[in-house]
């Protein structure tokens, strides 16, 4: 389980649930771990090598973390978006400009900064693995969430940008796309549902940590579904 020893890996969103359980994914794989994220509170319960509090959404913010934790260790292996967010609205006439810039600064700023910034670090070493995280909703989007399906397949083709641009390197990108994930805040929006067929935040946290792995060199540009029965 040591597959990933030596390498240093960055997980936004590291406070939430499936930031958590990215965060063990890796720590098992024996990887050095950076768990980021905006909650200085929550981030104290993250069981990782390292933490730091990042507004995700600034570019002053993102630009000094990632170069702090280059200082760190030398080096970026692995960058792991996990960070955003979901919220339903109003159908499509009824939303304003702060429903779409609120998604789209969770969902696509965050992913975009975040690889911005490691990329030129990932470059010096010919050598990263990018994940992002999707939604299965990009391809079955639902009624009354236009602004969360699109900043979400705004994820996508940025994953697809990037695997373009560094196909002649050592860099890979790829996005997984999770079916409903079985947390306590699902659980208890959905109290009714079937939860045993939701998705654990361990079995996303196992795909992330495969597409991590160096032995995924030729996986780049993929659009993974990990719905599980949900």
């Amino acid at each position: 389980m040591n597959s990933l020893a030596d390498h240093v890996a960055v997980v936004t969103g590291a406070a939430g649930v499936l930031g958590q359980a990215t965060i063990r994914g890796f720590e098992e794989r024996g990887a050095f771990t950076v768990a980021v994220d905006c909650d200085a509170k929550r981030l104290e319960e993250v069981p990782s090598s390292a933490t730091h509090v990042c507004d995700l959404t600034d570019e002053p913010s993102v630009s000094e973390a990632f170069s702090r934790i280059h200082q760190l260790k030398g080096r970026i292996d692995i960058l792991a978006n996990v960070a955003g967010g979901f919220a339903m609205g109003p159908r499509v006439e009824e939303t304003t400009v702060d429903d779409w810039a609120g998604m789209f600064r969770i969902n696509a700023v965050t992913a975009w900064l975040a690889c911005k910034y490691v990329l030129p670090i990932m470059r010096e070493a010919d050598f990263g693995r990018i994940i992002n995280v999707g939604a299965r909703a990009v391809r079955k989007p639902g009624a009354r969430m236009a602004p969360y399906c699109v900043s979400k397949a705004a994820v996508v083709t940025l994953t697809e940008v990037l695997a373009l641009e560094c196909a002649e390197t050592g860099i890979t990108a790829n996005c997984i796309l999770p079916g409903t994930i079985d947390t306590p805040r699902n659980r208890a929006d959905m109290p009714d549902a079937d939860h045993s067929r939701w998705v654990p935040p361990e079995n996303l946290a196992a795909a992330i940590a495969h597409l991590a792995d160096p032995s995924s060199q030729s996986i780049n540009g993929a659009i993974v579904p990990v719905y599980g029965r949900s």
